[in-house]
């Protein structure tokens, strides 16, 4: 899709899935179509709980490769895997693939052994299954009375094996995927979605074709923003902002958190944002692209849609091909 397409399309384009949000135990969260309500917030529980899940990395038919909760069923990105501070998951990672490949995880704790590299030999080879363990805690005071922060955030994985050492194959691929650390009391989302910038791609997607993510006005939505490859990337969303901090949420009217709705990212930089969508804006089909004006030209972009109660979106023509 050229330029010229793309521009329609913020008009009128075709409606991309909307990414599917995984809990470590493989349900999928449903998003909402009613607008949240004060009243009606659901919140994180307490962790501790121990989990347990199989991730399964695969061959795709286009020459990518993905993680996936069943066989054939890999995607790009992977599964969002959702915890909160105080639990254990241990994964197991079953390899399809004809060459090595691992599970390294950002943010959380683990032994050398869940490292997911060559060096420590935690890695998989073809045909091989390991499990992997992650642990999570919460913030606390360490004995010589220093601070210890908790382990809740935007985390992310991915390959560290296929191509070189350092997973520049696997990563280059799509081997990879968001994880998030909720803290007891955070805000749960009425749906979340990856964005992944990956070299001059989003999700590993062709230029110019997304992904695009659907919401009706007053859904609470999350993003995970991701950055891998060689690049350095500004992402940028229209008619939305959200707090720079931890949960991209606001505290109180007392919270000094910057109120921004760009933010530079680099490689395996990670965070995330909630929104009301639509708040002070109203229904339309939001425009989310890197600022990095070459970069948006050559298609780093996609369309955040955000539909009335009717369904409609205000200027928005699907295009028919």
């Amino acid at each position: 899709m050229d330029r010229r397409a793309f521009h329609r399309r913020v008009l009128g384009g075709a409606v991309a899935a909307t990414s599917l949000s995984l809990a470590p135990d493989a349900v999928a969260r449903a998003a909402s179509t009613a607008p949240a309500a004060a009243t009606s917030l659901r919140t994180a529980p307490a962790g501790g709980e121990v989990r347990h899940l199989t991730l399964y990395a695969e061959q795709l038919a286009d020459g990518r490769m993905g993680y996936g909760l069943a066989r054939g069923k890999a995607t790009v990105p992977g599964p969002l895997i959702e915890l909160n501070e105080g639990d254990t998951l241990h994964i197991e990672l079953v390899n399809t693939m004809d060459v090595a490949v691992s599970l390294h995880v950002h943010g959380l704790d683990y032994e050398i052994t869940s490292d997911g590299t060559r060096m420590s030999s935690s890695h998989v080879e073809p045909g091989g299954t390991r499990t992997y363990t992650w642990r999570t805690h919460a913030p606390g005071r360490r004995a010589d009375g220093t601070w210890r922060p908790g382990s809740a955030g935007y985390w992310h994985y991915h390959d560290h094996v296929v191509g070189t050492d350092h997973g520049t194959g696997g990563i280059r691929k799509g081997l990879y995927g968001p994880v998030i650390v909720r803290r007891k009391g955070d805000i749960l989302p009425d749906a979340t979605h990856t964005i992944v910038f990956n070299d001059m791609t989003v999700n590993n997607q062709e230029p110019h074709t997304g992904p695009d993510f659907e919401a009706t006005v007053g859904d609470r939505v999350e993003f995970v923003m991701i950055t891998h490859g060689e690049y350095y990337h500004t992402f940028h969303l229209h008619g939305h902002r959200w707090a720079d901090n931890r949960t991209g949420l606001l505290t109180g009217p007392d919270d000094p958190s910057r109120i921004i709705d760009t933010k530079i990212v680099g490689p395996a930089d990670s965070f995330g944002f909630q929104v009301l969508a639509g708040e002070g804006v109203g229904a339309g089909a939001w425009m989310y692209h890197c600022h990095v004006q070459s970069h948006a030209d050559m298609g780093m972009a996609g369309l955040f849609l955000v539909k009335k109660p009717d369904g409609t979106i205000p200027g928005y023509r699907p295009d028919p091909d």
